[in-house]
């Protein structure tokens, strides 16, 4: 694939919002341009003198990229070997990294630079490190793409708004998404269009249901040109979307003229399939080449007419502090998303790129890959770990869905325990209450989403799903545990009369194995005595 001969992005300028084409750049980013130009003297622009930044030099220790391991036990989890690691007497292993005023060579990172006022598209080492990873990483299937730095997806996608969606367009969205995305969007006038979903996310055939039987004066609106994604790590639902899946869907966005967002915070933590304790075998280690391979790839890789605008984050593979992201698009885009940045956020922070940027430069490409594949490792641990603690508590039954958005996948429907007895009782004469909450287990991400039955609580005939599942989820946090709300993933208002279940999501990312045992056990225990009253 790189070295094939690749066409460049076909022309998708009629789909710039009207604040996009009447975006003019910014007159004095504009002098930005000359400033690369040998000998000149620029008495254009009010730059402070560097010599004046009260910071000679900043300096950091980093962790080596092989800190984590890439092969566990199934005895030994990722995460228990997590904890050694952080217990351990010894000190990490670091390297130590400085970046002076001056540069001491051309092309060395510094602090007059990074620290000065610069170009929206970022720092030129930073720019060339991301051109080497996207073309390595994610394959773009056009010849001319480009990478364009943001201050993390949250702020890419709200200038992607601004520059492709005008005041009453569509917008298509899966039925379950991520609501900071949705809060984004609605203020502009947005108007959002669910569409269903399987084990894979956004289903391809509601998709081309809803364009195809799409009827204007109906929906009082055009059909929708943007879809927003969040194809791997599915949030909530923690599916992944392979590849068959996005070109089903690439395919329709062709024929329908649609532009796709690519939200995909969550790309290197696919952790595959969940695979019961008892069952589990060691994990062998990959080379790079089959580590990537492995992976469900982006939609740029089936990309071959610009159509994809990518958000892509450091705040999963570094740290959400860093607030540094990136675009990937067709220049086109990256042009007008360019000149949206100089007169907002300008540069991301120079600190930050100048952090991130020492970081990627003291790894290189190879280091920066072993520590994506070790992160994966810490991640599917710490899902194995909370997963396994629910079939600790809880009794399990598998079971293969037909419908909904878990159609096609392995759910697992899990009831009360009967407390314990000091008769042994067998199998069969162990009396469970009806499945309370359901889930699959997320093969991305850092969430497990659970779906409520609480058809059986004495009060569901007179309240209903959604006053019991904010009853619920009051009674868990008054026991000391916090659960994401179902209703606030949903594209859809909830309202008393909608039809469907509660929902939590359930984050697996931060908590220490204690905390995550001793949550499920206060969850079960709340459960419980919920039913009762």
């Amino acid at each position: 694939m790189l070295s094939e001969k690749r066409g460049d992005a076909i022309d998708l300028s009629h789909h710039l919002s009207n604040v996009a084409r009447a975006r003019q750049t910014s007159p004095l980013k504009g002098l930005q341009k000359w400033m690369g130009k040998p000998g000149l003297i620029s008495l254009a622009g009010g730059l402070p003198n560097a010599q004046y930044f009260p910071i000679a030099s900043i300096s950091g220790e980093l962790l080596a990229p092989d800190s984590f391991p890439l092969k566990t036990e199934p005895e030994e989890s990722s995460l228990s070997w997590f904890w050694k690691l952080f217990s351990r007497s010894d000190k990490e292993r670091t390297t130590t990294f400085t970046v002076d005023k001056y540069p001491k060579h051309p092309g060395d990172l510094n602090l007059a630079t990074g620290l000065q006022y610069g170009m929206a598209s970022g720092l030129p080492q930073m720019k060339e490190i991301l051109h080497e990873f996207v073309e390595k990483v994610f394959q773009p299937a056009y010849g001319n793409w480009t990478t364009l730095l943001h201050t993390g997806n949250t702020d890419g996608w709200g200038k992607t708004v601004q520059t492709i969606l005008n005041p009453g367009d569509g917008l298509i969205v899966s039925e379950w998404t991520y609501p900071s995305a949705l809060a984004g969007a609605r203020p502009y006038g947005i108007k959002l269009v669910p569409i269903g979903m399987d084990a894979e996310g956004m289903s391809s055939a509601a998709l081309r249901k809803t364009l195809a039987e799409w009827d204007e004066s109906t929906r009082g609106m055009p059909r929708p040109h943007v879809m927003y994604t969040v194809p791997i790590g599915q949030n909530p639902t923690g599916t992944t979307m392979g590849l068959d899946r996005k070109k089903e869907i690439y395919d329709i966005c062709v024929e329908y003229d649609i532009i796709i967002v690519e939200d995909d915070p969550y790309y290197f933590l696919q952790e595959g399939k969940y695979v019961p304790k008892s069952e589990r075998v060691s994990e062998s280690d990959a080379d790079d080449e089959t580590f990537l391979a492995r992976l469900a790839p982006s939609y740029l890789k089936v990309d071959y007419q610009g159509r994809v605008i990518r958000l892509d984050t450091f705040s999963k593979t570094v740290c959400p502090g860093s607030r540094l992201g990136w675009f990937t698009c067709n220049p086109m885009f990256a042009e007008r998303l360019e000149r949206a940045a100089e007169t907002s956020s300008q540069a991301p922070c120079g600190f930050t790129q100048l952090y991130v940027t020492s970081l990627l430069m003291n790894w290189h490409y190879d280091g920066y890959i072993r520590w994506l594949k070790a992160l994966r490792i810490q991640y599917k641990g710490r899902r194995d770990y909370l997963v396994d603690c629910f079939a600790e508590e809880f009794h399990l039954q598998q079971s293969i869905s037909t419908q909904g958005y878990t159609a096609g996948a392995q759910v697992y429907y899990a009831s009360l325990k009967p407390k314990r007895s000091f008769i042994p009782l067998s199998e069969k004469d162990v009396a469970y209450s009806k499945p309370l909450f359901s889930f699959v287990p997320p093969s991305s991400g850092m969430f497990v989403w659970i779906e409520l039955h609480l058809e059986d609580h004495p009060s569901f005939s007179s309240l209903g799903y959604k006053a019991l599942e904010m009853k619920l989820w009051t009674d868990i946090a008054e026991a000391g545990v916090l659960f994401g709300p179902g209703s606030m993933f949903s594209a859809t208002p909830v309202d008393d009369d909608t039809p469907g279940h509660g929902h939590f999501r359930i984050s697996f990312s931060n908590s220490t194995p204690e905390e995550l045992k001793k949550a499920v056990t206060i969850f079960g225990t709340t459960l419980r005595s919920f039913m009762k009253h």
